[in-house]
C-alpha cells in the first residue's frame, strides 16, 4: 500500500498549461522569434531549462535566456494568472487523502515564486507536508531530479509513494525515480502519450469519484 502522494500542479491541480504556452509564445515573439502557443504547448511540463533550448536553441542560464525567462514570468502573472482556476475536486481529493493518512507533497517544475501562487489557487497548502520547486532540482522533468527531491521531503521510500501528473514528462520522471504514477488527461495529452502510468483518469474529480476502487483505497 502507498503511504504518500506526490502531486504535480500545473495541468494536474490548476488549469494553467495553456496559459504557460501562451505566455512563453508571446514573450518569444516580443524578442523577434516566430513561435506560436501551439508549438510551445507540447513542451509544457518541462522546465525552462528544457523548453528554451528545444524551442529556440537558447540556454536558460545565458544572459538572453535569463532575460526571456524573467520577461515571461512577469507577463504570466500580469496577464494570464488572474484568469486561472483550480480544477474541480482538488481540495476534496487532497482532504480525502490526508484524512486517510497519506503524506502529501508537491513536485513542480515551476519556480518557487510561481509555485507559491499556484498553490494559493489550488487551496491545499495547509494539507501538504512539503512542496518542491525548480529551485530544488538541477534539471527539470522528464529528468527525475524534482521527484527525487519530493521523495526526500516526504520521508518515505519511493516504493511507498504514488505521483499524480498530467504529462508524459511526469510519467517518465516518476518512473525513473522508481515511483508509481497515476495520470490525468487535463494536461491535454492522450492515453498513448501517458502510457506507463498505473492508471489514467479524466481529472482529479474523477479520481475522487472512483477513490474506493483506486490504488488509494484503504478498504
Amino acid at each position: 500500500m502507498p503511504r504518500g502522494v506526490i502531486f504535480d500542479i500545473d495541468g494536474t491541480l490548476v488549469d494553467s498549461n495553456r496559459a504557460h504556452a501562451e505566455s512563453w509564445a508571446e514573450t518569444l515573439r516580443s524578442f523577434g522569434y516566430s513561435v506560436t502557443a501551439d508549438e510551445v504547448q507540447p513542451l509544457i511540463g518541462m522546465g525552462g531549462d528544457k523548453l528554451l533550448p528545444k524551442l529556440i536553441g537558447v540556454d536558460i542560464e545565458s544572459d538572453a535566456g535569463r532575460k526571456y525567462s524573467e520577461h515571461r514570468t512577469r507577463l504570466f502573472f500580469e496577464k494570464y494568472f488572474p484568469s486561472l482556476r483550480a480544477f474541480p475536486g482538488v481540495r476534496a481529493l487532497a482532504e480525502r487523502l490526508r484524512d486517510d493518512g497519506y503524506v502529501l507533497v508537491i513536485a513542480s517544475s515551476a519556480s518557487e515564486e510561481e509555485l507559491e501562487k499556484l498553490l494559493g489557487l489550488a487551496g491545499i497548502e495547509d494539507l501538504l507536508t512539503d512542496a518542491t520547486s525548480s529551485d530544488d532540482a538541477e534539471r527539470s522533468k522528464p529528468d527525475p531530479d524534482i521527484v527525487h527531491a519530493a521523495i526526500r521531503q516526504s520521508g518515505l521510500p519511493a516504493r511507498q509513494l504514488v505521483m499524480i501528473g498530467d504529462t508524459p514528462y511526469d510519467v517518465e520522471a516518476a518512473r525513473r525515480a522508481g515511483v508509481r504514477i497515476i495520470a490525468v488527461r487535463t494536461g491535454g495529452w492522450d492515453d498513448q502519450a501517458l502510457a506507463g502510468a498505473s492508471a489514467i483518469y479524466d481529472d482529479v474529480a474523477t479520481l475522487l469519484a472512483e477513490y474506493d476502487n483506486s490504488i488509494f483505497s484503504r478498504g
